[in-house]
């Protein structure tokens, strides 16, 4: 039946803010950055090999365009094989992170974008 998680929507304010705070901050890759009528069709991931990506979405057009669509913010967790290089990155990058946490099952901490959407970080004991 489903057999992979492709795509993750983000809805942002400002798509090239959004695209810079990724790219610049957070060392993603832009996978396409198209643009087709009043549509802005922007995906990244941690690598260009990744399969799974995350679209960077116009908060505003999609609200215009389907008013029914819920386009408030949803947790996203995300993973790390070195939770302390992350955390240290992101502090240089100025990306605000709170404490790491250290839990039975994990060891993680949050940080927010540019819309102060806020992000789980992760290194899983596994």
């Amino acid at each position: 039946m489903i057999n992979k998680i492709a795509k993750i929507t983000i809805y942002v304010n400002n798509q090239d803010e959004a695209l810079k705070f990724w790219t610049e901050k957070l060392n993603f890759v832009t996978k396409i950055d198209a643009t087709e009528g009043p549509l802005r069709w922007i995906e990244i991931a941690p690598k260009e090999s990744e399969w799974v990506t995350m679209v960077l979405y116009d908060r505003k057009l999609m609200e215009k365009e389907c008013p029914a669509v819920d386009t408030e913010y949803k947790k996203v967790i995300l993973s790390t094989e070195n939770l302390e290089s992350a955390y240290n990155q992101m502090k240089a990058n100025d990306v605000e992170v709170t404490d790491i946490v250290t839990m039975e099952y994990a060891k993680l901490f949050t940080f927010k974008d540019q819309d102060n959407n806020e992000y789980l970080l992760r290194e899983d004991k596994f």
